[in-house]
């Protein structure tokens, strides 16, 4: 196995980071702690520009490959990632409103607040399918002393299904490369779940535990590349491993400063090459690997 380090790219400049009041989500998350932003959901455009959202204070950040940053919405609520529909959406996944779609820089408009009289607990991450459905996460406060983390698959045409119900706070969420796998971050459990994305017309998939990790929160950010490995932030350790189809352990790659590592994201060019995001310091760091 490796153990490599990462270095510093990109810091969100001062002019952006916040000075007032803490918001209620980081009142919530970090009490008593000045949290100037908290970067999450990691994911490149077609442009080659890194997107990053702000959770507590409601923004998303757009990050040029020259670096410069520009906040591209700006609302109120608490987004936790966001991703490009081929015909050009903005979809988020909201820990207050719950799926959403900006409708311009400071508006958006609620596609789902959950399904079956069930009120979403607090989403959390989202990938989207080649096909144009989105699976997301619905982690709320759930842990292992209540293990009632959702994951949801919305389908191209609107049908909202939710799939799993008893996950220790369900977090981060990707699809492997052959599009066949769903993988999930339990974060308070310190594993990566995964089940097959062929789904039964009804009842739950059959999920299994595919990599059990120690240390830190747990997993939060995952992220998958063509040459079939799978990237984990570990939350809360300053650090991020790296799978290979089978689960076996490639990298550790850990970073010079922070602990809380929250998304990982591979550079659309470059199978090797892995963005890592630290909310501690709001920095963004990059990793070449060399296998």
């Amino acid at each position: 196995m490796l153990e490599l380090t990462a270095v510093p790219l990109y810091t969100l400049p001062e002019s952006f980071r916040h000075r007032g009041k803490p918001s209620p989500w980081a009142e919530m998350t970090r009490p008593g702690h000045k949290m100037h932003s908290f970067l999450e959901g990691a994911f490149f455009d077609v442009d080659q520009n890194l997107w990053l959202s702000d959770v507590p204070y409601g923004r998303v950040f757009r990050i040029s490959p020259e670096g410069h940053w520009e906040v591209m919405h700006e609302i109120d609520g608490e987004p936790h990632s966001m991703r490009i529909t081929k015909d050009g959406r903005h979809i988020a996944v909201d820990h207050r409103h719950g799926l959403i779609e900006f409708t311009g820089y400071d508006s958006f408009k609620v596609l789902s607040n959950g399904v079956d009289n069930q009120p979403f607990l607090g989403l959390s991450d989202m990938c989207l399918d080649d096909d144009g459905s989105l699976w997301f996460t619905d982690s709320g406060r759930s842990s292992i002393s209540n293990p009632s983390g959702r994951v949801y698959r919305r389908c191209p045409k609107g049908t909202l299904r939710l799939l799993i119900d008893c996950v220790p706070y369900s977090n981060g969420i990707c699809l492997s490369s052959d599009r066949n796998l769903v993988y999930v971050a339990a974060t308070r459990a310190n594993q990566v779940w995964q089940f097959s994305s062929s789904l039964s017309e009804a009842g739950q998939p059959m999920v299994g535990t595919f990599i059990q990790l120690s240390g830190g929160l747990g997993p939060d950010g995952l992220a998958s590349n063509s040459l079939g490995w799978l990237a984990v932030a570990q939350a809360q350790a300053g650090r991020s491993y790296l799978f290979d189809k089978v689960g076996d352990r490639l990298a550790e790659i850990r970073l010079p400063e922070g602990l809380w590592t929250t998304s990982v994201a591979f550079h659309p060019n470059n199978a090797r090459l892995l963005y890592i995001i630290d909310a501690e310091y709001a920095s963004v760091f990059s990793c070449v690997i060399p296998v």
